[in-house]
């Protein structure tokens, strides 16, 4: 009878110490899709600041069809969620950082990138993804 009951103990924490490995597992992966998607929802947000910028003409501070003088404000570059930066190319790379807080020459198209907070899933970079951004539509892309 003892030996029965050592048994059931020892397959008790067994069970138990899957179950927390598979919670922590799911629990971590949780994080990083809640993650991404929230980069991906401020990408959203500020490319609807860049269409807004690109639309409205030059005598109300706006790009008059021209994304160049677009800048990301104090409080745009970065949030709980992550950091964001412009560019006029797409990142080439995971945590390309050739990218700006502002379009200095005259551009059609920028890339607005975002990088989270979170491990992404190759595990050597943060969520990262980026949106394109034209006059009249937006293309958002996850690198990572």
């Amino acid at each position: 009878m003892g030996q029965q009951q050592l048994l059931l103990i020892v397959l008790g924490i067994i069970i138990v110490g899957i179950a927390i490995a598979v919670g922590v597992n799911m629990f971590q992966s949780s994080a990083v899709d809640t993650n991404r998607q929230a980069v991906i929802s401020d990408l959203a947000n500020l490319a609807s600041k860049a269409q807004r910028y690109y639309r409205t003409p030059t005598q109300l501070g706006g790009g008059s069809q021209d994304f160049k003088g677009f800048s990301l404000g104090r409080l745009d570059k970065e949030n709980g969620n992550g950091f964001y930066r412009v560019a006029t190319a797409a990142p080439t790379a995971p945590s390309d950082t050739t990218s700006t807080t502002s379009i200095s020459s005259s551009a059609s198209t920028i890339y607005i990138i975002g990088w989270g907070t979170e491990e992404g899933d190759n595990g050597n970079y943060k969520v990262e993804a980026y949106t394109k951004v034209t006059s009249d539509s937006l293309l958002t892309t996850v690198v990572n």
